[in-house]
């Protein structure tokens, strides 16, 4: 079983992720596998040097992060032109994870599945963790290096809360509610996903 796991910024689909792998089920972290892309010496660097510039590289030859997302929250063309060299080698990298996999059920963490619009097919069920913005907005501002302009910025470029719920087979709505509650949901969509016969979409 193949699970599309996703949530805007601050919703808490990390701390979702984290109780699937308890649960035991395989997580990729197409996150993860995008920071790698941009580490020094990452697959995806010659490419971004190429199109953006060295103005994007730091001295040690990773992406400069606080300069691109700066860039893409600006400038749409730049971040479909940084996305079209993502995308296809995360895509690439989280289904070889996938195939690699020993667990009968296997999480794509997933940010933007449904922005991409290529995840729907390649996974069983779409979960979105959902909650209201504001309290998106508060979750958020406790992170290091955030400003209100910036969280409003973070959540206005990804899809609307309606978009997603009307993308997902399941939500979990992580608003008001209790870790250990919030644990309980997850342990029993892993039962429930992990025992289940998949039958072709």
């Amino acid at each position: 079983m193949r699970i599309g796991l996703t949530g805007g910024i601050g919703s808490g689909k990390s701390t979702v992720s984290g109780f699937f792998r308890e649960a035991g089920a395989s997580i990729v972290d197409t996150d993860a596998i995008s920071r790698a892309l941009t580490l020094p010496g990452g697959a995806a660097m010659p490419a971004i040097a190429a199109q953006f510039g060295p103005g994007y590289v730091t001295a040690d030859g990773a992406l400069d992060r606080d300069r691109m997302r700066a860039l893409a929250f600006s400038d749409a063309a730049a971040k479909r032109r940084l996305e079209a060299i993502l995308h296809p080698l995360i895509t690439a990298e989280a289904l070889s994870q996938a195939d690699a996999a020993r667990s009968a059920l296997v999480v794509f963490d997933v940010p933007l599945l449904v922005e991409s619009g290529r995840w729907r097919p390649r996974v069983s069920r779409v979960l979105v963790v959902d909650c209201a913005i504001e309290t998106q907005t508060r979750r958020v501002l406790q992170r290091p290096g955030w400003t209100q302009e910036r969280v409003a910025g973070a959540i206005a470029a990804q899809a609307t809360r309606e978009a997603r719920r009307a993308a997902a087979d399941a939500v979990l709505v992580n608003d008001g509610i209790s870790l250990t509650a919030l644990r309980n949901q997850v342990m029993s969509l892993a039962t429930r996903w992990g025992c289940e016969t998949i039958t072709a979409p």
